[in-house]
C-alpha cells in the first residue's frame, strides 16, 4: 500500500494530545478537527495509514489515546469525484438501450465511497455502458437505482438513460404497492422460526453505531417504516423439541432500507449465518452441528443473503421483466453442508 506520508508532506497536520484528552483517536480527532473533517473521514484516514500516533501508522480507529501523543495526519491529494471506467468482469443478465441486469457477486461494493473509491460496480457499469450510463443518480452513483451491500449477491438493475432512471427510481420508491416490482431474498438463519410464514413490520433507524441499523420506536425521530414478509422454505438439523440448527427462508421486501433483512431476522432471534454485525453473538451455535458442517459454517465470512429475484415493469415497453439467479457457489456449499445435517 502506498504510504501517504511520502505522498503529502505539504498538507500535514502535526498534534500534540493534551493531559486531559481520553478515549478513542478517531472521536478525539473529530472534535479537535471539527469543522475541517468528519468522523467517517478521520475514520478512513486512520484505515488508510494516513494517521500515526509517535511515529507509526495505527491503522485503528478505536485505538486509545493517551496525554503527549504525538500525532501526524497525512492528507492525500483530493481525488477525482468522478468514477472512471474500470475493466471489471459482469455477470450480464439481460441489456438493452434502456437498462442492464446484472448478478452481483458477493465481495463487490456498489458505488465509490470512502475506503472503497475503486474497485465498485458502478466503475465496471462506466467501463461496459460507456457515455450511455445516466447520471442522474449522482455523480458517483450514475445509473444506479437501488443497492445490495457488499457482502450481499444477487440481481441488480442499472439506468443507461435518465428517462429509464426515473421510472425505475419511482417503481423502488413505490416498494411495488401498484406495479410489478417485487424483490425476493434467500436468508440463511440460525434457529428456526416460530411462526413458519409471517411479517415483520418493525420500524429501522441508526444505531448507536453509526454504520449500523436498529430496530426503533414508531415516535423515534429516524424511524423509517420497514416490513419483510417471510417464510420458512427448509429447516436443517431438527431436535427432537420440534426446532431446527438453522432455516433457509425466503424474504420479500415490501419496503428496502438499509441492513432491512439482517436487522429484521435478528430482531425475531433468528440471525443470519455469517454476518458479522447483527450475529456475531450466535456463533458458538455452530459448535452444535457435525464436524463437516461446522467447517464449512465457520469459513463462511460474509452475511448467507442472496437477492435471488428481481420483477419490474420496463421503462419503455412496459412490459415486466423476470430475472432469478441461483446462488453462488458458497451459498451452495453452505446449504450443502446443512442439507447433509
Amino acid at each position: 500500500m502506498t504510504d501517504p506520508f511520502k505522498e503529502a508532506d505539504a498538507t500535514r497536520k502535526v498534534l500534540t494530545v493534551p493531559e486531559e484528552a481520553e478515549g478513542r483517536i478517531d472521536a478525539w480527532l473529530a472534535a479537535t478537527l471539527a469543522g475541517d473533517f468528519s468522523r467517517s473521514r478521520i475514520k478512513a484516514l486512520i484505515e488508510e495509514g494516513a494517521v500515526r500516533v509517535n511515529g507509526a501508522a495505527i491503522g485503528e480507529p478505536k485505538r486509545k489515546i493517551h496525554p503527549g501523543d504525538h500525532v501526524e495526519i497525512a492528507l492525500p491529494e483530493p481525488r477525482d469525484p468522478e468514477p472512471k471506467a474500470e475493466d471489471i468482469p459482469l455477470d450480464v443478465l439481460y441489456e438493452d438501450d434502456d437498462l442492464i441486469v446484472i448478478c452481483k457477486p458477493a465481495g463487490l461494493v456498489v458505488h465509490p465511497g470512502a475506503g472503497n473509491w475503486t474497485g465498485t460496480l458502478v466503475n465496471a457499469l462506466i467501463h461496459h455502458c460507456g457515455t450511455s450510463l445516466s447520471g442522474i443518480g449522482g455523480v458517483r452513483r450514475p445509473g444506479i437505482v437501488h443497492r445490495l451491500d457488499k457482502e450481499t449477491s444477487g440481481v441488480m438493475v442499472a439506468a443507461k438513460n435518465d428517462a429509464a432512471h426515473r421510472h425505475l427510481s419511482d417503481q423502488f420508491a413505490d416498494h411495488g404497492r401498484t406495479g410489478p416490482l417485487e424483490r425476493a431474498y434467500q436468508a440463511v438463519v440460525w434457529g428456526r422460526p416460530r411462526q413458519l410464514r409471517g411479517t415483520i413490520d418493525a420500524p429501522l433507524g441508526r444505531s448507536t453505531d453509526r454504520t449500523k441499523r436498529a430496530v426503533k420506536r414508531e415516535d423515534a425521530d429516524d424511524a423509517r417504516e420497514a416490513i419483510t414478509h417471510y417464510e420458512v422454505v427448509e429447516r436443517y438439523g431438527e431436535t427432537e423439541e420440534g426446532t431446527s440448527l438453522a432455516s433457509l427462508v425466503e424474504c420479500h421486501l415490501e419496503t428496502g432500507r438499509t441492513h432491512q433483512i439482517r436487522v429484521h431476522m435478528a430482531h425475531i432471534g433468528h440471525p443470519l449465518i455469517g454476518d458479522p454485525e447483527y450475529g456475531g453473538a450466535f456463533k458458538t451455535k455452530a459448535n452444535r452441528l457435525p464436524d463437516e458442517a461446522r467447517a464449512v459454517v465457520n469459513g463462511f465470512h460474509r452475511q448467507a443473503l442472496h437477492a435471488f429475484l428481481l420483477q419490474f415493469e420496463h421503462p419503455s415497453t412496459g412490459e415486466t421483466l423476470h430475472f432469478e439467479a441461483p446462488p453462488p457457489a458458497d451459498l451452495e456449499r453452505l446449504l450443502a453442508a446443512l442439507r447433509a445435517v
